[in-house]
């Protein structure tokens, strides 16, 4: 069995926008996307430590009918070639649809856990949303959470808080 670091795409790979309220939102489009620093060298550090990476993106807007899906699936292959990840695992669904893959459920790493053959409990996610955390938890990982101060619920009790991806790489490599 693999290990995985699981990484959320907007706000731990790249740039989040904020609406009025302080809420995270997604780049409008791929000219509005933006590597967040850092995030390159720490999946390569990730990487070189035996993991795989595998991004586990919301994409609600796809349903909602505010993004193409063609859109969303060109800024997804450039932030996998960006910071070089293994796969980047999408739920394009809103909360009423009822699916299984939309975070805060585990789908999306269970998912890729059965395809990868990785081992779920050697795992990580990676997040900046409440969702990242318990979608992690449901699925048997530990978690990071990368703290952006939105104004949203905070999750409860992950492994670790940190700033950023690269905060997290020391403790994810050592565990």
């Amino acid at each position: 069995m693999r290990r995985a670091v699981f990484l959320d795409r907007d706000g731990v790979l790249n740039a989040a926008r904020r609406d009025a309220k302080g809420r995270p939102l997604p780049p409008a489009d791929a000219a509005d996307l933006v590597i967040l620093p850092g995030v390159p060298e720490a999946c390569a550090a990730l990487r070189a430590a035996g993991f795989l990476l595998i991004g586990a993106t919301n994409q609600p807007d796809i349903a909602r009918g505010t993004a193409s899906a063609d859109e969303v699936a060109r800024m997804n292959r450039l932030v996998a070639e960006a910071v070089g990840l293994d796969e980047m695992a999408l739920c394009p669904h809103d909360d009423a649809d009822g699916c299984a893959c939309r975070k805060p459920l585990p789908g999306l790493l269970t998912a890729a856990a059965a395809t990868h053959g990785i081992e779920l409990s050697a795992s990580w996610m990676v997040g900046d949303r409440w969702r990242d955390i318990e979608a992690g938890r449901a699925a048997g990982c530990r978690t990071a959470f990368v703290q952006a101060h939105y104004a949203e619920r905070q999750p409860d009790a992950p492994d670790i808080t940190v700033a950023s991806l690269a905060e997290a790489v020391p403790h994810i490599v050592n565990s």
